[in-house]
C-alpha cells in the first residue's frame, strides 16, 4: 500500500517489478509513505532504494509492528537517503533497540522530507533483505 499515486503509470506495482524503466512517483504532500506486510513474522535486515534524484525522500521514518490485520505503528529507526540517481543500501540489523523480538509482519517507511519542493517521491526499486521466521 501506498499513500498516493501521481498517476497510473506511475503506480505501486512498479515500486517491485524488477524493470529500471518503471517507478512509483507520489503525489505532492508531506507524510507520503509505503507500507509493507510480510507474510510470515520478518526481521529486515537490508533497504535497497533507486530514487529519482530531486524526488528522494531524504529523511524516511521506518516503523513496524507485529501484526498486519491492525497494525500498532511504532518507530524502529531512521534512514536518510542522498539526492542522488543511484542505487542505495542501508543495513537495518545495527538498529535491534525499539525491534519486536518476535519479528514484524508490517513494515512503513514514512518519507518525513523530500529533495523535491513539493514533496513528492520516485522511487524506482525497492527492495527489503532479511528473515522470514
Amino acid at each position: 500500500r501506498v499513500s498516493s499515486t501521481l498517476e497510473k503509470s506511475t503506480g505501486k506495482k512498479h515500486l517491485t517489478d524488477s524493470n529500471p524503466e518503471t517507478c512509483w512517483t507520489s503525489r505532492e504532500g508531506p507524510g507520503q509513505y509505503i507500507h509493507l506486510t510480510f507474510e510470515k513474522p520478518a526481521i529486515p535486515q537490508r533497504i535497497t532504494i533507486i530514487f529519482q534524484g530531486g524526488f528522494v525522500g531524504t529523511k524516511c521514518r521506518i516503523e513496524v509492528s507485529e501484526s498486519s490485520d491492525r497494525p500498532e505503528w511504532q518507530t524502529w529507526t531512521y534512514i536518510h537517503p542522498e539526492d542522488a540517481n543511484r542505487r542505495q543500501t542501508f543495513d537495518l540489523i545495527t538498529h535491534k533497540d525499539g525491534f519486536p523480538g518476535e519479528g514484524i509482519q508490517s513494515m512503513k517507511l514514512v518519507f518525513e522530507e523530500s529533495s523535491d519542493f513539493y514533496g513528492r517521491i520516485t522511487i524506482y526499486e525497492l527492495k527489503i533483505d532479511g528473515l522470514l521466521l
